[in-house]
């Protein structure tokens, strides 16, 4: 049976292209997959929230997984890299895990071999899940061979430490098989603080879903744009106070929410969704009541 928020188009492996600057921009889908509706909005009352995130008959929404592709004309950048095909048959059946990233590379026509950079915004299963592969025969290889990885040395340390709140977000050999062979950089990148990549391509530090998640900056030709990544995992998302319960800190979300509106609203930027499987980017303005509204690309 579908959820109820699917659409005709909610199997397509591409979900959008845009261009900033020089820069093109595809998203591409590892699939939809399921999480609990309260989960993703914590303490927000269902009857609120429900109206922009339809639920199925186990309490579930519909969730994109979304890794952009940014070629800048001298490389290619990969941002996130889905949920994979490490999970166990219980988890992928749990959350209808469709890994469907390599057929959306085909489809695009980019190869893995090509990929130059990869960026993981933090080290969740569903933020990294394709930084590796396994084999048929049991191995666990990089799948963008050519890759230089990054990611946040905090996120590594913290899911090394298996906690009890959050040891099921943290599988070890999305990272670990990088970090060894030093295929990964390992950055420190503390609140507001700023680290190029390449130019044009940076991450900051904003705090609060994890202590150490990194968005994303792109700029080129004078105009701007940010994957977020959890921080606002969707659309449904742009209130400040609707925060999930998946995040460490709520109350560090909210300001960090404030500062990037600080910013991203009267700049006009970009703003590239993580999770929101039929809206993947456009921009947020305020509303007559002075509320964060997603407005389409232009």
């Amino acid at each position: 049976m579908s959820h109820p928020a699917e659409r005709a188009d909610s199997h397509e492996l591409i979900r959008g292209r845009t261009t900033l600057g020089d820069f093109e921009l595809t998203v591409l889908s590892d699939g939809f997959y399921f999480l609990d509706g309260g989960a993703m909005f914590g303490v927000v009352p269902k009857p609120l929230w429900e109206k922009r995130a339809p639920t199925d008959d186990q309490n579930r929404i519909l969730l994109g997984l979304n890794t952009v592709v940014v070629r800048t004309g001298k490389q290619t950048v990969v941002i996130e890299t889905g949920i994979g095909n490490k999970l166990s048959d219980k988890l992928r059946e749990i959350y209808g895990a469709k890994q469907n990233l390599l057929r959306a590379f085909a489809a695009a026509g980019i190869k893995p071999e090509e990929v130059d950079i990869v960026i993981n915004s933090h080290l969740h299963f569903d933020h990294c899940g394709w930084n590796t592969t396994r084999t048929s025969d049991g191995r666990v290889v990089p799948t963008f061979p050519n890759a230089r990885y990054f990611a946040h040395r905090g996120e590594v340390e913290h899911g090394h430490l298996q906690l009890e709140r959050d040891a099921i977000s943290y599988i070890s050999e999305n990272y670990d098989p990088l970090v060894e062979s030093r295929q990964m950089t390992l950055l420190d990148v503390k609140r507001g603080e700023t680290r190029e990549i390449v130019p044009g391509i940076s991450v900051e530090g904003f705090p609060g879903h994890t202590s150490q998640l990194m968005a994303v900056h792109l700029e080129s030709g004078g105009k701007r744009a940010c994957y977020i990544s959890d921080l606002i995992p969707t659309s449904a998302h742009l209130d400040i106070t609707w925060v999930m319960g998946y995040d460490l800190d709520p109350l560090t979300c909210i300001e960090e929410r404030k500062r990037f509106y600080a910013r991203a609203i009267p700049e006009e930027w970009l703003v590239l969704f993580t999770h929101d499987h039929h809206t993947p980017f456009g921009y947020v303005a305020l509303n007559d009541k002075g509320k964060p509204v997603i407005q389409p690309p232009r």
